[in-house]
């Protein structure tokens, strides 16, 4: 079968579907949580670093960062491993961004407190994008905001009849099937169709 992954981060971890077609309708083949730290203070490497001392703080702040891209390439791999075991084919990995950060350094990120955070909500979605990268899989970055306008393009649906799909999908395979693991399946079928249109 060819699947899709759909992934969306948060802090420290993320949600991932992966969705197949099978007579000729979509299919979850997985839903898992995949985690994306080792260490409770990675999760918010820049607050971790917020009262340090500045070249301290900036290698704090780059091992977090290091460690979230070496654990999001391992789950990746290991989500790939699990896919071809089942002899599945992955088409692609649609990933949910936020919008784009300025070129800010770490130092100015540290300075001012709304950018820690907004660095934050981009570090775990950046590890996943180029953990897709590392793994040879084609890359669906779908603007949060923008999923059901693409979902309605690439899927030739109004988004409350895709809603109900969704919904249906989530029946399947039982709970947890939040907002999270609904707007991965989103992204996935998205990417399973090619990607936005």
């Amino acid at each position: 079968m060819k699947v899709a992954f759909g992934m969306k981060a948060h802090s420290g971890w993320a949600a991932l579907v992966v969705v197949g077609t099978r007579d000729g309708d979509f299919a979850v083949v997985d839903r898992r949580r995949i985690e994306l730290v080792e260490d409770e203070w990675a999760k918010q490497p820049y607050h971790a670093a917020e009262d340090m001392e500045a070249g301290a703080a900036r290698a704090l702040v780059e091992r977090g960062i290091e460690a979230a891209q070496r654990i999001a390439i391992r789950e990746m791999r290991a989500a790939v491993r699990r896919e071809q075991e089942r002899k599945n084919e992955v088409m692609a990995c649609a990933v949910l961004v936020g919008n784009p950060m300025p070129d800010w350094s770490i130092e100015e990120i540290l300075a001012v407190h709304f950018r820690m955070h907004k660095a934050e909500g981009v570090l775990f979605r950046d590890a996943l994008a180029r953990a897709t990268n590392a793994c040879g899989l084609r890359l669906v970055a779908i603007p949060e905001k923008l999923l059901p306008k693409q979902a309605e393009r690439a899927l030739g649906s109004p988004m409350s009849r895709l809603a109900k799909r969704v919904m249906t999908l989530g029946k399947s395979v039982g709970p947890p099937w939040g907002k999270d693991q609904k707007d991965a399946a989103l992204a996935a079928m998205i990417a399973l169709q090619g990607g936005p249109k």
